[in-house]
């Protein structure tokens, strides 16, 4: 247990970087800096309003940004000049500027590209939106969405997606855990700027490690991804943009606390140590002391926690040779839970008070550099590298549950064009490294993966209205031998405002059965394998159209989509055949998801927006030789959020609205105490509210989840006896905490 709370070492080491920064800050550096704009309704008098999160990015690459509240923007100029600068949004002609000095300075007023006979129609911009440029079908999310909500990390950040779903693995320890296109959150790569992020042991709390007011944007692409980036994307890939020097504001400040005692505080800032060096400090810290027990059922609703987050990145550039990022960062957290005696300084025991503890150590180290080459205009080597360290140390009850790993990636990229422009290849190599040591009980489990890979990337490019890709990567894995993942993207404009998108393509991934499953040590079932783990395999496709309109006279889109995932191998954790115990099997037989979605966005009035999205899944695997539903894959889900804004931009006023269809429970036949457990989850509703108010440079928030004070009846099993063969807190299909009210605060220089 730490001996000063992170509050306060939060609090010191906030005053002491601001300090620093607001002294050394004020060196300039050069940028391509601009500001984007919106025609107004009266174009005749040119009237212009900010446009606030438009894509500006550099043609023929990755590297860009988006334009902040003000509409404005600054880019690390592109090396070498003169080049092409891209900026668009949906909904909007794109343009394409010229830049041909590092410290230009460009004003762009984008126009709708839908017109009526009269007048030419604005927007206001959503936080959230459908790439226009991506081949792959992309959601990009970005801070203003953040902003909607309570986002302090990145599970709370998906609250308004209608694509990821996040839940909670039991009603002890607070690990949560995603989904997407109907299956976990194992299936989709997580990725910080193309960086591993959370993988392997991390995965049952990772999605808190990444603090909300870190995060510039994040980018959720659905289908396979691109082979550039490894083997293990099945169903999608989330990358995760976090804040950088270059882009960054000066300084940054968030505050939140809700009335369950949960107090958070962020601090960003940067600073120029040169014209082509920079640097940015971001910290983080969490406290939380408060346990509650709304439902009486002497086990806290959430656990204790105490976090302390640091990340210092660097930016260093020199002209027409590199540019390059590297940095480290630093986690440190403390989590506890259990019963309210336990946590009131109670003994773990039999006959005492069960008891939840995790220590964590996470740290990372990591460089990413890209250099020109002289000769070949278009050509350039792109290399990353990066070390991750995690540890923890914990116990569920009478479990106990260590483990370490260790992983070192690397990733070396050449890009150029083929004759033209139009034609594009992607080449490379990597490796990936992973040690694991994991002790359950009196089992240990030590694994070496060594993994590596070449890999190639064609992309074909038509009249910017036909983009294919195909790709192929081959992986040695020292223990399964050859992996071979085949993978094609194709997007074409039907129109100027219809699209359609398509992707097939093969992924594998290694299991992790412990840290994949430790929602089911908050039980009395034991872990039984019945054979060898083999890697799991499978085949993702899929389509999408995406139809930008009018309606009521301002932008709108209707997005279709469907995706299914069919299995080869698959990890089979069945909780069906016995109350008492989990099995662990390759799979024999069928596994697949079907996953159908339709999004709609419009405005029926100025400032105001509105987006209803409904997904229906088909999820089944063969468990005990029968096809049947997965437990807990909820059949459908609804979502409905409004945000109006006032027009001076003063008052923002959101509402999201949750639809959670049914899911099948697992059987818990042979469990006395669960009798009366239902053999499908109820429906229900969730509804979450948060309203903001800018002034100068702060922003006050105050809101509201679980406004309707769902809960799920009887989270956990035989609660008044948590050391016999009946406990199980891990039949976990709602809410566990009730309604909760928060307030905060932003500043930003």
């Amino acid at each position: 247990m730490y001996k000063i709370t992170l509050n306060f070492i939060s609090i010191f080491i906030i005053l002491f970087f601001a300090s620093d920064f607001y002294i050394f800050g004020q060196h300039d550096h050069k940028h391509v800096r601009g500001v984007v704009y919106e025609r107004g309704l009266d174009s005749e008098e040119d009237n212009l309003e900010p446009l606030v999160g438009a894509s500006i990015y550099w043609l023929g690459t990755t590297i860009g940004t988006i334009t902040d509240s003000e509409g404005s923007f600054n880019i690390h100029p592109h090396d070498p000049l003169p080049h092409k600068l891209v900026i668009s949004f949906v909904g909007y002609k794109s343009d394409t500027v010229l830049i041909e000095e590092k410290d230009a300075r460009i004003e762009v007023v984008l126009e709708s590209s839908h017109h009526l006979d009269e007048v030419i129609v604005s927007a206001r911009k959503a936080g959230s939106h459908i790439s226009a440029y991506e081949p792959m079908h992309t959601e990009v999310i970005t801070s203003g969405e953040f902003q909607r909500a309570a986002c302090c990390n990145l599970a709370e950040s998906f609250e308004t997606s209608a694509s990821v779903d996040v839940s909670y693995s039991d009603a002890v320890s607070g690990a949560q855990q995603i989904e997407l296109l109907g299956l976990a959150g194992t299936y989709s790569q997580l990725l910080n700027e193309n960086f591993p992020m959370i993988r392997g042991l991390g995965e049952s709390f990772g999605l808190s490690y990444v603090p909300g007011p870190w995060m510039e944007s994040i980018h959720v692409s659905k289908g396979s991804a691109s082979v550039v980036n490894g083997y293990e994307s099945i169903t999608g890939q989330i990358n995760v943009e976090l804040k950088k020097p270059e882009t960054s504001e000066d300084f940054f400040y968030n505050f939140y606390a809700n009335d369950y005692g949960r107090l958070e505080s962020s601090l960003n800032a940067s600073l120029d140590i040169t014209d082509d060096f920079r640097t940015m400090v971001m910290l983080h810290g969490e406290f939380l002391n408060n346990p509650v027990d709304h439902n009486k059922n002497t086990f806290a609703d959430h656990p204790l926690v105490q976090k302390f987050n640091f990340m210092n990145r660097y930016r260093y550039d020199i002209h027409d040779v590199m540019e390059s990022q590297f940095g480290v960062r630093v986690m440190k957290e403390e989590r506890r839970g259990g019963q309210i005696g336990y946590l009131n300084g109670g003994e773990n025991a039999p006959g005492d008070y069960y008891g939840f503890q995790n220590n964590t150590t996470h740290y990372n180290i990591f460089a990413k550099t890209g250099f020109f080459l002289q000769d070949q205009p278009h050509g350039s080597i792109g290399t990353i590298f990066s070390y991750t360290h995690h540890e923890h140390n914990s116990f569920y009850g009478l479990n106990d549950y260590d483990g370490k790993q260790n992983t070192f990636y690397a990733n070396i990229i050449y890009e150029n064009i083929i004759g033209t422009t139009d034609h594009k290849i992607t080449a490379g190599t990597s490796y990936i490294m992973d040690n694991y040591d994991e002790t359950l009980n009196d089992s240990t489990f030590l694994r070496d993966e060594s993994v590596p890979g070449i890999f190639a990337e064609y992309t074909y490019n038509y009249l910017d209205e036909l983009t294919a890709i195909a790709g192929i990567r081959v992986d040695y894995h020292n223990i399964y031998d050859i992996f071979t993942t085949p993978r094609v993207h194709l997007r074409y404009d039907l129109t100027e405002s219809s699209t359609v998108r398509a992707s097939a393509g093969k992924g594998y991934r290694v299991p992790n059965m412990i840290a994949e499953n430790t929602g089911l040590l908050v039980s009395s079932r034991n872990f039984r394998i019945i054979e060898e783990i083999e890697p799991e395999e499978a085949w993702n496709y899929g389509a999408t159209f995406v139809q930008d309109f009018q309606l009521f006279g301002n932008d709108a889109y209707l997005s279709l989509e469907f995706f299914r995932t069919d299995f080869v191998n698959q990890m089979i954790v069945d909780i069906d055949n016995d109350s008492k115990e989990a099995l662990f099997y390759n799979l024999d037989g069928k596994s697949y998801s079907n996953s159908y979605q339709a999004e709609f966005s419009f405005e029926p009035v100025s400032r105001f927006e509105i987006t209803a999205a409904y997904r229906h899944t088909d999820v089944k695997q063969t468990i005990g030789g029968e096809l049947v539903r997965k437990p807990f894959a909820k059949l459908y889900r609804g979502l409905l959020t409004g945000s109006y804004a006032t027009a001076d931009n003063r008052w923002q006023f959101d509402l999201t609205t949750q639809l959670n269809g049914p899911a099948r429970l697992p059987s818990m036949d042979g469990n006395t105490e669960a009798i009366n457990l239902p053999d499908i989850s109820p429906v229900y509703t969730i509804l979450h509210s948060q309203v903001t108010y800018r002034f100068n440079r702060f922003d006050i928030y105050v809101g509201g989840e679980n406004l309707t004070n769902y809960k799920q009846s009887n989270p956990i099993i035989a609660s008044h006896d948590p050391f016999s063969d009946n406990f199980d807190g891990s039949i976990i299909w709602g809410p566990v905490s009730g309604r909760m009210f928060y307030m905060g605060l932003r500043y930003e220089l």
